[in-house]
């Protein structure tokens, strides 16, 4: 389907996001252009999943369409156990509340920000391993999502077994880029995770496209095949959890999948607590048959490669302009580097925020900050945290936009870039909630 976009003025917008408080999260969505905020739940579905929309079957226990979507995990993941969730953050709540506890130590590479707030909401700590590579944009490695593995195991020796309920690897890892993690540190993690007795859970929103990257990337692996990748990544997890918004092209939904039916059991109660009983778990059965299409699609080389080459593309057109981005291009996002952009504006001012302003005074492109105001504050002394990647990101919709729009995107970011040296100052916060801020945050600019 398409939908008419009102072209708002560059006044309208000053109003519209000074009345937001400078938050993009508190726009309405007909004051946008472009929407690149975020890639999860935004894509356009299939003609295949509309039809499982029409065949959904909405009963309360042993719907059809879970069945579908169960086998479907199984299938292309290997668990045979699996509760469905309405996104992937409930799916973090039931996973967490049935295995971290407070003063835990959950290592992993770059925890995204709903993680690690389940972490910290829970007193516990997310500990990140990332290889230092990740926080250099201008550095060209393949796989900037891997873990450190000395890193890793330096936090495995200093704390005792009981304290570490799992490692945590997110694939692609979205806070450092959208970059992907190699199989050969899969397998390496999952090889110290077993020498300590740890096991290795997954986060797996974009595991389609960590595959992909996998096989273009990672010579060992050029030959096989997208779904064969998926099969000896999974066997490196016990288990996973997932937004099957983003690499399961639904618009809702999530799950957790896992191989041990004692985790299972205490994960299928908490589910009928906070979400709906097992066989629907917050979601409809429309659009568990939707998910269950989406999730095969996903791992069709063709769409995986034009969705990629999408976000290449915008990638080379900022580039071309001299915009600076977090290189290699990830999967699903473009990162612009703040820092870099706005080098006379102070980190404790919030530049990638005040990027995403500009860029959306500019040409109603909306995108997200993900930097010093997600990072949120240090729990122990209240104080704001300075992350080495202060960033925009340009998340894209699947299946959505056309070169067209990226060419308006690239140049909405080439005039904000021309006037760069303009800038001196971004914002100080007015009122902020005690966790989770940047998505409730009211802002002012500083004068």
């Amino acid at each position: 389907m398409v939908e008419p976009v009102y072209f708002s003025s560059k006044e309208e917008r000053i109003n519209w996001i000074k009345h937001a408080d400078y938050n993009l999260f508190k726009l309405d969505s007909d004051w946008v252009i472009i929407d690149l905020m975020t890639d999860s739940g935004t894509g356009a579905m299939s003609e295949q999943q509309w039809a499982e929309v029409m065949l959904g079957d909405e009963s309360y226990a042993g719907s059809e369409s879970y069945y579908k979507l169960a086998r479907t995990v199984e299938e292309i993941m290997g668990f045979p156990h699996m509760v469905p969730t309405h996104q992937g953050r409930a799916a973090e709540n039931i996973l967490f509340s049935a295995t971290v506890k407070e003063g835990d130590i959950i290592p992993g590479n770059a925890h995204f920000d709903t993680t690690k707030g389940h972490i910290e909401f829970r007193k516990a700590h997310a500990v990140d391993c990332t290889i230092d590579a990740a926080f250099d944009t201008t550095i060209e490695h393949p796989f900037k999502g891997n873990v450190d593995l000395d890193k890793l195991k330096k936090i495995l020796d200093e704390h005792p077994r009981e304290k570490i309920p799992f490692i945590n690897l997110t694939i692609t890892c979205n806070t450092v880029g959208g970059q992907p993690v190699s199989l050969e540190n899969i397998k390496a993690v999952k090889a110290l995770a077993d020498d300590y007795g740890i096991p290795v859970y997954m986060d797996i929103a974009r595991y389609a496209e960590n595959a992909y990257f996998i096989k273009k990337r990672e010579a060992a692996y050029k030959d096989k095949s997208i779904q064969e990748i998926v099969h000896e990544t999974f066997a490196c997890c016990d288990t996973c959890w997932m937004s099957s918004k983003k690499d399961g092209l639904a618009n809702m939904g999530g799950l957790i999948a896992t191989k041990n039916e004692e985790l299972f059991t205490t994960i299928s109660n908490l589910t009928i607590i906070y979400e709906g009983f097992i066989t629907y778990g917050g979601m409809s059965g429309r659009d568990m048959g939707a998910l269950a299409v989406g999730l095969r699609e996903a791992l069709e080389f063709d769409y995986l490669e034009s969705r990629v080459e999408q976000v290449q593309y915008l990638g080379e057109k900022l580039m071309e302009y001299g915009v600076p981005i977090q290189t290699p291009v990830g999967g699903h996002a473009i990162f612009i580097d703040a820092l870099r952009f706005f080098p006379n504006v102070p980190q404790a001012q919030y530049p990638g925020q005040l990027l995403a302003v500009e860029s959306y005074i500019e040409g109603g492109v909306r995108g997200t900050e993900i930097g010093t105001l997600l990072a949120d504050r240090d729990p122990a002394t209240g104080l704001d945290r300075y992350p080495e990647l202060d960033t925009l990101r340009f998340a894209i919709p699947r299946r959505v936009y056309s070169r067209n729009h990226m060419d308006y995107v690239a140049a909405t970011m080439r005039n904000v870039f021309e006037r760069r040296n303009q800038y001196t100052k971004g914002f100080k916060i007015k009122w902020q909630a005690p966790i989770l801020r940047h998505f409730t945050v009211k802002l002012e600019r500083n004068v």
